[in-house]
Formats: structure tokens, sequence, C-alpha cells
């Protein structure tokens, strides 16, 4: 069936309504799009006000970045600079989220809720190590 301009028009309209702007005083997308945003930095004001470790790591980026600013990286030791630090925020991130999740489901102390807490908080050991390897091997040349 061959729809008609106005056909069209009616469903293109009707499909803008319902899905871009929605009725009766919901959220637009946008505004769920901002919103998501908001929801994000909360998340890591949540990090940053809670957990040591974050705070230690985020001080870390900005020592490696007026570091790397002052020795002047190349563009392909910022890229692994960068890798490194977001491997490491990332990770801590999932941590914090695994181990309030973990503390939700399981208040009182459990073997397998330990075990979840550890592996997660060894994810984030391996990711700062390898964010030690690759400040070694770009920051320690620059510096002899």
């Amino acid at each position: 069936m061959k729809l008609t301009n106005q056909q069209q028009s009616i469903l293109t309209i009707g499909y803008i309504r319902k899905h871009v702007v929605l009725c009766n005083g919901k959220n637009t997308i946008m505004q769920k799009f901002f919103n998501s945003f908001k929801y994000a930095f909360s998340g890591l004001h949540y990090a940053f006000k809670t957990q040591f470790n974050f705070k230690f790591h985020t001080v870390a980026v900005l020592v490696a970045g007026i570091a790397g600013w002052i020795l002047k990286l190349s563009t392909a030791e910022w890229l692994w600079v960068i890798a490194a630090i977001s491997t490491v925020l990332i990770s801590e991130l999932l941590n914090t989220a695994i181990e309030v999740l973990v503390d939700l489901v399981s208040p009182s102390y459990n073997e397998k809720a330990k075990i979840i807490k550890d592996v997660s908080a060894g994810a984030v050991l391996i990711a700062a190590v390898f964010a030690v390897a690759v400040a070694l091997m770009i920051f320690i040349p620059k510096l002899a």
C-alpha cells in the first residue's frame, strides 16, 4: 500500500510527537539526554566523595597531566597516558559500583560477596599496575 504525501506527513508528525516531544508534561528526549549527564556526574561526585582511591587516582591524573605538559609529550605518548588514566578511572568506578551493589544485596558478611569485592579490587590493581608501567616507560626516559 502506497501512502500519499499527506499520510506520510501525518505519520512523520505522529512519530516525532511520540518520540521527540512526549505529551502530558513528560521529558523530551533532549531533557533525558541531558539528565543522563547529570546522573553520570552524580556518580563521579559520589565516587570522589566516598572513595579514597578515586581521589588518589584523580590527583595522579593531575600530576601526570602537568608532567606531560611540562615534558612536552608526543601525541602517541599522550594517547598511552590517556589510555592508562582512563583504564584506572573506569575500573575504579566499576569497582565502586560493584561494591555498592554487593553491599545492597548482601548487607551481612558473606564469603561470596567478599570474593566479588576482592576480584573487583584486583581488576583495579591490574589497571593501576598498567598505568604505572606506562608512566615509567614514558616519563623516566624524558627525565634522564
